[in-house]
C-alpha cells in the first residue's frame, strides 16, 4: 500500500480515516491507481453534522456575497494553477485521454467556477416588490436565504465539473455541503476540497465522504438536517432519490439520462455534419448524458451520409490516455463494458446492420483495460433497445426518415429529453425546427457547447430543475416575504374584521 497513494474522506477540514479502502483503478489497464477510505452512513452523518455547525455559525453563510465572491475568485484562479494536478487525478480515475480532459473535464472548471463566482457578487439576494395599498399600506421585501446543508451525489463521467455545478451556486449562496461523489473517481474531488480551503474557505463549508451509494449515498438523502439534494446520474437511481427524498420533504434537482437526436437536413454541410455528429455522440466513448447517440438521416442522403460517417469514424485513435495524440480512451469499467457489449448484440439479434466496429479493439495495449470500437449502426428503427436505451458508449445509431412530421415523431419518442442537435445551413428553417423538439438544450450545427449562463437540464425523464445559468442560485435559496407596515395607525388596519374598535 505504501506505493499507492491513499486518500481519506474531508470532513471538518480534516482527513478522516475510516478503516475501510477502495481501490481506484485506472480504466484504460485495470491497475490499481489509489486507494481511498470507504464512507459510510456514520460518515456521512459526521459531516452533516460539521456542515450544519459552519453554517450556523455564519463563518461562511452570514459573510457578504462580494467577500464569498472574492474567496471563490481565487479558488478559481488555482484551478488553473494547479490543472496538471487535477488532470492526472480526474484521467487515471475516470479514463478520458487528456487533451479531452483537458479542453473540457477539468478545462471547463476554472471558468465555470470563475462564473459562480461572479454569479455571488451580483445575484439579487433582496428586492422590492411596489408597495400594498390595500388593505393598509406596506412594503413587501424578497429575500432569498440559504437553505442550510445541501447535498451532492454526483457522477464518475465529470467526476470535477459537473459536481462544481453543484458546488459554486450551493456556496456562492452561503450553504454549507456534502458531497458523495462516485465511488470510482473522487481523486480530483478531493484535490479540489483541498485547494478550495488552502484559497480560504471556511472548513466544514464542503464536506466529501467517498462511499458506495446503497450506503452513503442513501443515508444523505435520507437525512432531515439536509435540505436539498443534487444529483447527476442514471434516471433509475434519479427516480429512487425523488422517491426517499419525499420523506423529509428536501428539495431535489436532477440531472439524468437522455438519448439524444441528432438530426441531419437536407440543405446541411455534410462534411461538418459528419465530423460534429462523431464529436456528438465518441467524445469520451460516448458517456456523456447528452450525448447525440441518434442520428437522423433523410433517406434521399442515407448511403452517402453513412460512407462519410464511417470513412471519418476509422480515423479516431485508441490508445494510452496520457498520450496528447490519442482520440479515444477506455469506458469506465468492466461493467459498463459488458453491458455496452450486451446492447450491440441486442442490436444484432434485432435486425441492425452493424457498419462499424462492435467490438474490443485488436492489440497487447487492449488486452487489460475496458475497451470498446467506435461502433455505428444502420437499418435501425426506434423501438430497438440501441435505440431507446441509454447505452454510455461509444454507439451510433442511425434512423432513417421521409419526412419532416417522421423526423420529428422519431426524434420525440422517448422518455428522455435532454438534449438534440440541428445540422442545416437554414438557420431560420433550424431554428423554427427547435420549437418543436421535447429537450433541455437545442444545439444547431454543433454539439457539447455548454455555455454557463445558460440553462442546462433536461425535459421528461431527463431531469428536474436546471443547473448553470443566471438563475441557477434560485435552486440553493428559498424565498422569504418580509412585510413591514407603513400606516402606522390602529384605524388603517382591517383588525375590525374580528375585533371591534375600543376607543
Amino acid at each position: 500500500m505504501s506505493d499507492i497513494p491513499t486518500y481519506g474522506l474531508h470532513i471538518d477540514g480534516q482527513r478522516v480515516e475510516t478503516g475501510q479502502w477502495m481501490e481506484i483503478r485506472n480504466p484504460q489497464n485495470n491497475v490499481v491507481v489509489a486507494r481511498v477510505a470507504k464512507g459510510g452512513s456514520e460518515h456521512i452523518d459526521q459531516a452533516v453534522a460539521a456542515a450544519k455547525r459552519s453554517f450556523e455559525s455564519g463563518v461562511w453563510s452570514r459573510l457578504e456575497p462580494v467577500d464569498r465572491s472574492r474567496t471563490m475568485a481565487q479558488i478559481a484562479a488555482q484551478l488553473a494553477e494547479q490543472i496538471d494536478t487535477l488532470l492526472a487525478a480526474e484521467i487515471m480515475a475516470n479514463g478520458a485521454t487528456v487533451r479531452q480532459a483537458a479542453g473540457f473535464h477539468v478545462g471547463l472548471a476554472s471558468g465555470h467556477m470563475n462564473y459562480f463566482a461572479e454569479l455571488a457578487a451580483r445575484y439579487e439576494f433582496e428586492r422590492a416588490v411596489p408597495p400594498a395599498l390595500y388593505p393598509t399600506l406596506g412594503q413587501s421585501i424578497i429575500r432569498r436565504e440559504p437553505i442550510g446543508v445541501c447535498g451532492a451525489i454526483t457522477p464518475w463521467n465529470f467526476p470535477l465539473v459537473l459536481t462544481l455545478w453543484k458546488i459554486g451556486p450551493a456556496i456562492a449562496a452561503g450553504n454549507s455541503m456534502v458531497i458523495k461523489p462516485d465511488e470510482k473517481t473522487p481523486l480530483s474531488l478531493l484535490e479540489f476540497v483541498r485547494i478550495a480551503e488552502e484559497c480560504g474557505l471556511p472548513p466544514g463549508v464542503i464536506n466529501v465522504v467517498p462511499g458506495v451509494g446503497e450506503e452513503a449515498g442513501v443515508r444523505l438523502v435520507e437525512h432531515s438536517d439536509v435540505g436539498k439534494i443534487a444529483f447527476t446520474g442514471s434516471t433509475a437511481v434519479g427516480r429512487e432519490i425523488m422517491s426517499s427524498a419525499a420523506a423529509t420533504v428536501k428539495r431535489v434537482s436532477l440531472e439524468l439520462g437522455g438519448k439524444s437526436p441528432s438530426i441531419l437536413l437536407d440543405d446541411a454541410d455534410l462534411d461538418l455534419a459528419a465530423d460534429g455528429i462523431l464529436f456528438g455522440c465518441f467524445l469520451y466513448s460516448g458517456q456523456m448524458c447528452e450525448s447525440g447517440t441518434r442520428v437522423l438521416v433523410p433517406r434521399s442522403l442515407h448511403d452517402e451520409f453513412v460512407a462519410r460517417l464511417v470513412d471519418r469514424a476509422k480515423t479516431i485513435k485508441l490508445g494510452a490516455i496520457d498520450d496528447w495524440e490519442t482520440d479515444l480512451g477506455p469506458v469506465i469499467s468492466g461493467a459498463q463494458q459488458a453491458r455496452i457489449m450486451e446492447l450491440i448484440r441486442s442490436g444484432v439479434d434485432e435486425g441492425a446492420k452493424l457498419v462499424l466496429g462492435g467490438g474490443v479493439p485488436e492489440g497487447p495495449e487492449f488486452e487489460q483495460g475496458f475497451w470498446v470500437e467506435p461502433t455505428i449502426f444502420t437499418e435501425v428503427t426506434n423501438d430497438m433497445r440501441i435505440a431507446r436505451e441509454e447505452i454510455f458508449g461509444p454507439v451510433l445509431s442511425v434512423l432513417v426518415y421521409d419526412d419532416e412530421e417522421e423526423m420529428l415523431r422519431i426524434a420525440n419518442d422517448t422518455i428522455y429529453g435532454l438534449a438534440a442537435t440541428i445540422w442545416s445551413s437554414d438557420n431560420e428553417r433550424a431554428l423554427d425546427l427547435s420549437k418543436k423538439l421535447q429537450a433541455g438544450t437545442v444545439w444547431i450545427n454543433d454539439h457539447h457547447q455548454v455555455n454557463p449562463s445558460a440553462p442546462f437540464g433536461g425535459f421528461k425523464q431527463s431531469g428536474l430543475g436546471r443547473e448553470l445559468g443566471v438563475d441557477c442560485l434560485d435552486e440553493y435559496t428559498e424565498p422569504k416575504h418580509v412585510y413591514l407596515d407603513l400606516s402606522g395607525k390602529r384605524e388603517s388596519r382591517p383588525y375590525d374584521l374580528l375585533l371591534s374598535h375600543v376607543d
